[in-house]
């Protein structure tokens, strides 16, 4: 485990992980801030409520994806999407994602990098997570309708974790490409070596 002595490496690890607990904690005790009941708080519930923002995002995002499919849905105050004349789910809090996207935005908030460079990246693979899970709840709704199961047999959950991995796979080896190639970018070019040329004189 030598790359446990690289200094650097051991800084990165601590904020990485330091933000992603402040982020999925913080994102745990928000739910439960901003639940009715319990330690309910109607300050937080009405300005910094980003769980349910998060919630209906994803809930119009497949409206809007299954109308492009002609599959009519509407949604209700209780954070469900129904078929019209048809079944309905539920989009449970553990159905959010905020479990990738808190590691998502942990990982590249710890490297050092350019800020604009990190919003570009924090910004593309946040929304890569969401379009995976609207994908998720959308055909997670249809199987319901259809009374069929989930492609081979996987559990809706099982299957968000797996195409969330793998966007976060390709995600960081596209931005580490991309970090590499604006760093070639930024370091100045060396000075042509010019060669002197010798006269003997006899």
């Amino acid at each position: 485990m030598e790359f446990l002595s690289d200094k650097a490496f051991r800084w990165f690890l601590i904020r990485f992980l330091l933000i992603f607990f402040a982020v999925y904690f913080g994102t745990q005790a928000m739910i439960g801030l901003t639940a009715p009941g319990g330690s309910y708080s109607p300050f937080l519930a009405k300005y910094f409520d980003y769980v349910t923002w998060l919630r209906t995002s994803l809930l119009q995002g497949s409206k809007i994806l299954l109308s492009a499919f002609d599959i009519n849905t509407y949604t209700t105050a209780d954070f469900r999407i129904r078929y019209v004349d048809g079944r309905g789910v539920y989009l449970a809090f553990d159905c959010l994602g905020y479990g990738v996207m808190s590691f998502w935005l942990a990982l590249v908030t710890a490297m050092q990098d350019k800020i604009w460079h990190k919003l570009k990246w924090l910004f593309l693979g946040l929304f890569s997570l969401w379009f995976i899970n609207i994908c998720r709840i959308s055909i997670f709704l249809v199987v319901t309708n259809k009374n069929t199961e989930m492609p081979l047999g996987i559990d809706h959950h099982t299957w968000f974790n797996i195409f969330a991995y793998i966007a976060i796979f390709l995600l960081l080896f596209f931005y580490y490409r991309s970090m590499e190639k604006a760093d070639k970018g930024n370091k100045p070019e060396q000075p042509a070596q010019t060669g002197t040329t010798e006269t003997t004189h006899t």
